[in-house]
C-alpha cells in the first residue's frame, strides 16, 4: 500500500454511535482511494503515532466533559508534559466531534483533542466538526457536510478522490464490511433450531441477571407509565451510587414479525432458521464479538438488528443501489441529496420513522439487498443507559432502576415505542436480562461535612435515591447536610419513592423540598421552589461550599436551575461582602458586576466539580 493513501482512522466511543460513524467513515475511504486502519484510540500503539502522517479522529463526550472509556490512557499519554512540541509534526489530522447541545459541555473532548493535536505540532486539514444530536437531522447534519469536505480537501491535496476500480467500487456501490454466507441447514430436532432462533447472542463484558419484579409506580389513568425494577444483582457485579446500568435490549415481537415478513419477501427468502456465518474482509474490519460465531435470522431480528431505529441518509444511499424501481431509485437518491434534505426530515426524522416502516415502503429495493448489506441498513442494538436507583450498602443483592415507559404519537398512525423502556414492560418476574455496569458522570463530594444539594425532577432522583440510601446506611445522613429538590405532576401520581424521603425527613436525615406543576392553577417547578429558598442557598453555596447535582430533563430545567443558582451565589457573596466592611464604609457594586460575580463563581464551581449536571433529551 502507497504509504501516501493511508488513512488511519481513531474513534473514542462510549454508546457506539461513534464508532458507527468511524466505520461508515472507514467504508467511504476505501471507495475513494485509501487504505487503513481503523481502530478505538487505546487499542491503537500510541507510540505508532509519530510515523502517522494522516489520521481522522471521530470521538463523543461523555460525563461532564470527560472522554469516553476507550479513550482514557490515549488522552493521558497525549497530555504527558514531557511531550516534545513537534512530537506530531508529520501529521495531518482531522477531529469530528460527536454530541449534544443540550449539555453545557458539548463536544469537549472534541474541542479538547483539536487543540493538542495542534499544540503538539500537526497540521489540522479542516477545522473540527462539531455534530450535535438536538439537531432536526441528528449528527448526521453536520456529519454528512464534514465528510464531503473532508474528501474534498484529500481531492485537492492528494488527488485520490474517486472511486477504486475494483468490485462493487466498481459500480459506485458502499462497501460491506464483513463476508457474510448461507450456511446448508443443519440437521437438527425441532427443539434445538428454535434454541437457536432465540438464544440470545453473546455480548462481551456484560452479565446475566433476571428480573425480580416489575411494579407500576403511577396510577393506570396518569398520562405516564413509569416502573420501579428490581433485577437480581450477579456477585461479581459491584458499583457506586451516579454508577449506571447498561441493559441490552430485545426488539418488541411486533416489531420482530414484521421484519422476519419482510426478510421472507425477497429474491433470496430469509427466515427464523436461516444460519449465516459472519467472516472478516479486510485486515482492518474485524467481526464483533456478537456474531464471531454462526447465528440465525431470528436472533439477528431478536436481539442483535435495531429495528426501531430511525434511517440515516446513509441507509437511503446504501438501498437505491439495489432496487430495479425507476420510482423508488430516484426518491431514495433524492432522500441523499443536499436538496433533499427537508423530505428526509418530514419523512424519517420528525415522524421517527423506523427502519422496519422505511423498508416497508421501499419493497423492491427490500428484495434484492445482498445478505452482507443488510448488516450496513441495520445498526446493531446498542446498550440503553439507566442511572442505578438502588444502594450497593442497603439493597444488595438486588438493583434498581427508575424506567419512564416511552411512548408516543407522531403523525404517523402508529405509536412510537422507546425500545429499552418498552421491553422492561414486557418484562415478568423471573425473565432473563444482559447488563453491565459503567461509571456514571457523577462524582459525589467525599468530604461528608459539606452538604450536598440533588435536584432531580421525575425520574431525574434515581441516581440521588442511590446516593442518599448510601449515607443513611453509613449513618452520615442530616437535614443539613443533604437537600433534595424534586419536582413531578402531582402529588398522588407521580410522587416517586415519596414514602421514603418523608420518612428520612421525620428522622432529621434529610430535606426535601418539593414542586408539584399540576396540583394547583399556577405551574410551579423546582427552580421556582428553589428561588424561594435563596437565602438558604446562598449559605450552603457560598459559606458552606455545598456541591450541587442536578439530573433530569434537558430541556428548560437545566438552565432555569443555574439562573438561580447565579442568584444565589450573588446573593451569598454580597452578604460575605458586607460582613467584611468597617464602619461607614458603604462599597457600591453595580447589580450587572454582582451578577457576573455570581456568574463567575457557578462557573468556578463547574470547573472545580461542586456543580456537575447529566441531562438527556
Amino acid at each position: 500500500m502507497d504509504s501516501s493513501h493511508k488513512l488511519l482512522i481513531l474513534y473514542a466511543s462510549q454508546t457506539g454511535t461513534a464508532q458507527e460513524v468511524a466505520e461508515r467513515l472507514w467504508r467511504e475511504s476505501k471507495r475513494h482511494g485509501f487504505d487503513g486502519p481503523i481502530s478505538s484510540m487505546d487499542e491503537y500503539p500510541i507510540n505508532s503515532l509519530i510515523f502517522d502522517t494522516l489520521v481522522v479522529f471521530v470521538c463523543s463526550t461523555t460525563g461532564q466533559g470527560d472522554p469516553p472509556d476507550n479513550m482514557r490512557k490515549f488522552w493521558k499519554f497525549l497530555l504527558r508534559k514531557n511531550l516534545p512540541e513537534n512530537s506530531l509534526q508529520n501529521m495531518t489530522f482531522a477531529v469530528l466531534g460527536l454530541g449534544d447541545s443540550s449539555y453545557v459541555k458539548f463536544n469537549f473532548v472534541a474541542k479538547k483533542l483539536h487543540r493538542r493535536l495542534e499544540s503538539l505540532g500537526a497540521a489540522p486539514l479542516i477545522e473540527v466538526g462539531l455534530a450535535d444530536d438536538q439537531h432536526d437531522l441528528g449528527a448526521d447534519a453536520v456529519v454528512d457536510v464534514w465528510l464531503r469536505e473532508l474528501w474534498n480537501k484529500l481531492s485537492q491535496q492528494m488527488g485520490v478522490l474517486k472511486v477504486m476500480a475494483n468490485g462493487s467500487e466498481e459500480k459506485g456501490l458502499p462497501f460491506s464490511r464483513w463476508k457474510v454466507s448461507l450456511l446448508d441447514k443443519q440437521e437438527a430436532n425441532d427443539n434445538q433450531e428454535q434454541d437457536n432462533v432465540t438464544k440470545t447472542l453473546k455480548i462481551e463484558n456484560t452479565e446475566d441477571t433476571k428480573l425480580i419484579a416489575n411494579e407500576r409506580l403511577t396510577p393506570d389513568t396518569h398520562f405516564q407509565d413509569v416502573r420501579h425494577i428490581r433485577l437480581h444483582q450477579p456477585n461479581s457485579l459491584v458499583y457506586s451510587p451516579g454508577d449506571v446500568l447498561l441493559v441490552h435490549p430485545h426488539n418488541r415481537s411486533s416489531s420482530v414479525t414484521k421484519a422476519l415478513e419482510l426478510l421472507q419477501d425477497r429474491d433470496q427468502p430469509l427466515v427464523e432458521t436461516t444460519r449465516l456465518l459472519v467472516e472478516q474482509k479486510t485486515q482492518h474490519m474485524p467481526v464483533p464479538y456478537s456474531l464471531r460465531q454462526a447465528c440465525t435470522i431470528g436472533q439477528l431480528v431478536r436481539c442483535y438488528w435495531d429495528l426501531n431505529a430511525v434511517p440515516k441518509r446513509y441507509t437511503f444511499e446504501v438501498l437505491s443501489h439495489f432496487t430495479p424501481s425507476d420510482l423508488e431509485k430516484e426518491k431514495l437518491i433524492e432522500f441523499t441529496s443536499a436538496e433533499g434534505q427537508t423530505e428526509l426530515l418530514n419523512y424519517a426524522h420528525r415522524p421517527k420513522r423506523t427502519i422496519l416502516e422505511m423498508l416497508t415502503d421501499f419493497p423492491h429495493a427490500t428484495r434484492n439487498v445482498p445478505v452482507d448489506y443488510l448488516f450496513e441498513l441495520f445498526t446493531p442494538i446498542r446498550p440503553r443507559a439507566f442511572s442505578i436507583a438502588s444502594s450497593p450498602k442497603t439493597h444488595r443483592p438486588e438493583i434498581h432502576l427508575l424506567v419512564a415507559i416511552v411512548k408516543y404519537k407522531t403523525k404517523l398512525l402508529n405509536p412510537r415505542y422507546g425500545l429499552c423502556s418498552n421491553y422492561f414492560a414486557s418484562l415478568s418476574s423471573g425473565d432473563p436480562l444482559t447488563i453491565a455496569v459503567k461509571r456514571g458522570s457523577f462524582v459525589f463530594p467525599t468530604n461528608l461535612d459539606r452538604p450536598v444539594i440533588m435536584i432531580g425532577p421525575g425520574t431525574g432522583v434515581a441516581p440521588f435515591r442511590s446516593y442518599i440510601h448510601t449515607r443513611l446506611a453509613s449513618q452520615t445522613g442530616s437535614s443539613t447536610l443533604l437537600h433534595l429538590f424534586f419536582g413531578c405532576r402531582s402529588k398522588q401520581a407521580d410522587y416517586y419513592y415519596r414514602e421514603e424521603w418523608e420518612r428520612a425527613v421525620d428522622e432529621g436525615q434529610l430535606s426535601v423540598y418539593t414542586a408539584f406543576s399540576r396540583d394547583q392553577e399556577e405551574k410551579i417547578y423546582v427552580q421556582h421552589v428553589m428561588s424561594r429558598h435563596l437565602p438558604l442557598l446562598s449559605r450552603l453555596l457560598v459559606v458552606q461550599s455545598a456541591t450541587v447535582l442536578i439530573a433530569g430533563n434537558a430541556n428548560d430545567m437545566p438552565n432555569a436551575v443555574r439562573e438561580v443558582l447565579i442568584k444565589a451565589a450573588t446573593l451569598g457573596l454580597n452578604r460575605q461582602e458586607k460582613k467584611g466592611e468597617k464602619g461607614d464604609v458603604s462599597l457600591e457594586v453595580k447589580r450587572e458586576e454582582e451578577e457576573e460575580r455570581g456568574k463567575r463563581y457557578v462557573e468556578e464551581m463547574e470547573r472545580v466539580g461542586r456543580l456537575q449536571t447529566e441531562t438527556w433529551a
